[in-house]
């Protein structure tokens, strides 16, 4: 059920978890300790005596990008507030910590109730019965629930037996979801002994909604572990790691692991398959938001909602252009030429001088279209829009225009198509967007009122003469859809689900992201040969080992594979030999697909346009 939070519907946890990799924040323990907070005080008591830095650290991380804080109240339980002759005020110090965490979490964020071990052995080991542990726990879950919590971490358990009580003293009190946490060895076994494998099938036995590994090491270990156990269940995984292993400097107890590092381990995990990351002990709102970027960058931000492609009425008084019409490149890609496009980014100023005279070039050679993407990787440049009209109008060369969904809503959008389809911009490549926390304005607002497919609907009705809502407007337009598609995809089955609604929405041509991995390239195509529609395969003539580096690390849903990097390893002295070798790259990538595509989108690294030439020049093209 969703919950009602001041008149807003907070989409239940794990729907969320069903279509994005969820960030959690980091630790907040060794935020206090940073911020000067004594060891020897009792943390989770911060919430009746401090409950102003809880909030702040709750916020900073926030602000660093997390959809889910944990509340402070780790150490919570009986035993452990007993030790500091806090008993009896277990359920007050359990449901501030989830009313300090609602108030910072609002109503976007999540709020996960947090539960470490109790600090007490239970049976066989000690003389705890299985029975008073499960209601131990329950005393902190229920003060949670009355708190607010939308979720529970059962966080840093060592005895699966434990873990077990813990999980069904949360299901005997609400119906919440669980998140289930073993801490691990350098070895990535449990802490008894157990090898990753054995871990899972016991953690899978009990049944808990999410589970996974958290603290006691750093990010390589749990990378492993997640590797070995990743293909062995279903179940969401989940990643925390320590930001290494403390060392001890000046008296103080320090994390070294940098915020980059854990920022490109999230990377990783994401690519091994987990489904929740975040950072435990040492981690700090500067990790957190290394990670959220490298969410932002490998293709799991938040699903726009898809206005999904519906039958219609088509008014009776209008003549709908067939493809072939729709524009030059329409012709061509329907006669079976092979075409050839180069991507042009629009300037960050108000001349466009240059880019027209690349384009003026770039006709002269004889390309048949330039691509002109909308403000890629959130960045504020001229109008893509206006880019395009000015080429055509300056240079007689077509266009391709990137339209992005994540600047207008469904109106803006509306009227910013039937006024390309006015100007003459009859070709457009229907693209969700990077979200802004990509680029160089984090804090501005995306709009995302749809995404790609419904953008495709949009244009499609459009086509036929109608707008959104299904009202008539007259003649109507002709543009020919093209949509994106992601040969590494990640999450491939997403990625081929997604393309084939678009191809339902009404999608007429296919651009792929770059492609540097000819078995992904080969694979992706025998699987989308039920589409039927043309495929223009992107091609980026690397620049360098610097620039493969920065492809591999910093542009969603590119993989530049480890032969690619060695062979531009080899040349890492010399530019003009790093160059060479980008080209000749491309020039075998080329070779090797031209015969199974429709066409090639070629990029110019850094806008030089010679680069294009020497691909092209390289192979001969039917």
């Amino acid at each position: 059920m969703e919950e009602r939070k001041n008149g807003r519907m907070r989409e239940p946890f794990l729907d969320r978890l069903a279509r994005r990799v969820v960030l959690f924040d980091g630790g907040i323990g060794t935020e206090f300790y940073r911020r000067g907070v004594f060891i020897n005080k009792c943390y989770d008591e911060l919430n009746l005596s401090n409950a102003s830095l809880v909030e702040q650290v709750h916020r900073d991380y926030i602000q660093a990008g997390a959809d889910v804080i944990e509340t402070y109240t780790f150490g919570a339980n009986p035993v452990k507030l007993a030790a500091h002759g806090l008993l009896e005020s277990l359920e007050e110090i359990n449901r501030r910590g989830a009313e300090i965490a609602r108030a910072a979490a609002g109503d976007d964020v999540y709020v996960a109730g947090s539960i470490g071990p109790l600090g007490t052995q239970m049976e066989p080991l000690g003389p705890l019965s299985r029975e008073e542990a499960r209601e131990l726990f329950a005393r902190q879950i229920r003060a949670l629930c009355a708190g607010g919590v939308d979720l529970f971490v059962l966080e840093t358990f060592i005895y699966p037996e434990e873990l077990e009580q813990a999980i069904l003293a949360v299901r005997e009190c609400c119906d919440k979801p669980v998140i289930a946490h073993i801490t691990i060895n350098d070895d990535a076994s449990s802490l008894t002994g157990a090898s990753p494998e054995v871990l899972l099938s016991e953690l899978v036995a009990m049944h808990p909604d999410v589970l996974g590994v958290n603290c006691t090491v750093g990010p390589s270990v749990m990378l492993t572990w997640l590797e070995q156990v990743r293909e062995l269940t279903e179940i969401p995984i989940s990643i925390m790691p320590n930001a290494g292993k403390p060392k001890n400097v000046d008296g103080r107890n320090i994390y070294l692991t940098s915020p980059d590092y854990l920022g490109t381990y999230a990377k990783r995990y994401i690519q091994a398959g987990a489904n929740v990351i975040g950072g435990c002990c040492g981690t700090g709102p500067e990790h957190i938001k290394h990670m959220r970027n490298a969410i932002s960058a490998y293709g799991f931000k938040t699903q726009a909602p898809i206005a999904a492609a519906k039958e219609f009425d088509i008014p009776t008084d209008i003549r709908v252009l067939p493809r072939e019409e729709k524009s030059r490149l329409a012709r061509r890609l329907q006669d079976g030429h092979f075409v050839t496009m180069v991507e042009l980014v629009a300037p960050r100023g108000v001349s466009a001088r240059i880019e027209i005279e690349k384009a003026r070039r770039l006709f002269y050679y004889g390309v048949d279209v330039i691509n002109i993407p909308d403000g890629p990787r959130a960045s504020a440049r001229m109008s893509a829009m206006a880019m395009a009209a000015l080429i055509q109008r300056e240079v007689g060369i077509e266009t391709v225009l990137h339209y992005a969904c994540r600047d207008r809503n469904v109106i803006g959008i509306q009227s910013d198509l039937l006024g390309a389809w006015a100007l003459g911009v009859h070709n457009i490549l229907a693209v969700t967007g990077d979200p802004p926390k990509l680029g160089n304005y984090p804090d501005a607002t995306a709009v995302f009122d749809v995404d790609a497919i419904g953008l495709v609907n949009i244009i499609n009705r459009l086509n036929h003469g109608l707008d959104i809502a299904g009202n008539p407007i007259g003649a109507p337009a002709g543009m020919h859809i093209g949509v994106a598609a992601n040969p590494g995809a990640l999450n491939m089955e997403q990625e081929l689900r997604r393309l084939d609604w678009k191809v339902d929405a009404g999608a007429e041509f296919i651009v792929t992201q770059p492609v540097f991995d000819l078995e992904l390239f080969h694979d992706f195509m025998r699987r989308i040969e039920h589409v039927r529609l043309p495929v223009i395969a992107g091609l980026w003539p690397l620049a360098s080992l610097r620039n493969a580096e920065f492809m591999n690390n910093e542009v969603p849903g590119c993989d530049v594979p480890e032969s690619i990097m060695e062979r531009l390893r080899r040349h890492a002295d010399s530019k003009e030999a790093g160059r060479a070798e980008g080209i000749a790259i491309a020039n075998e990538t080329l070779e090797q697909i031209k015969e199974s595509i429709a066409g090639v989108q070629i990029s110019a690294p850094f806008g030089r346009i010679d680069t294009v030439f020497e691909v092209l020049d390289g192979v001969r093209l039917r």
